[in-house]
């Protein structure tokens, strides 16, 4: 192990927009993601301080910290989703008024959708999606082999277009 703090700065560094985005896509709440993001990496140096050299992948295991302390925040609010006044997006003056509207409209409705679909399912479409992750990456992420994280995206897509035309 050369230096642990540094390679976790580094880890840090790479992962905390994307740690953060898959938090707030199942929160919904900015002030929320923020925290279970800053336990997330909490949680994750005092493991990584003491076995750096015997984690096989790190980004597995910080989206792994992430992913319980979602479930855990949900079991302790009983699901009560909250919206925030931060997250009230701003109109630029310059767009068109009514296509500002349609387009946060079809967002929220992505987000809303995104956040009834099962847990493995919205997993695969963020890493995939939204974090830009191969099949063979989030495969490796979900532990399953690239087939079936194949099919489960295409179930998941599947999923997520039923909820939206409903």
């Amino acid at each position: 192990m050369q230096n642990p703090r540094k390679e976790f700065s580094q880890l840090y560094d790479n992962y905390i927009d994307k740690i953060y985005r898959f938090i707030f896509l199942k929160v919904s709440s900015i002030e929320v993601a923020e925290d279970l993001t800053s336990e997330t990496f909490l949680r994750g140096w005092e493991v990584y301080e003491n076995r750096a050299d015997t984690l096989e992948n790190p980004q597995a295991f910080l989206y792994q910290i992430a992913r319980n302390l979602v479930i855990d925040h949900y079991r302790q609010k009983g699901k009560n989703q909250s919206i925030s006044a931060d997250q009230t997006p701003l109109i630029d003056p310059r767009m068109n008024l009514e296509k500002s509207a349609e387009k946060n409209s079809d967002l929220m409705n992505i987000r809303h959708a995104i956040t009834d679909l099962r847990d493995d399912y919205q997993n695969v479409l963020i890493w995939h999606y939204l974090d830009d992750f191969s099949i063979k990456e989030v495969a490796k992420l979900m532990d399953k082999s690239e087939e079936n994280t194949r099919v489960l995206l295409h179930r998941a897509l599947k999923s997520l277009k039923k909820t939206i035309q409903s």
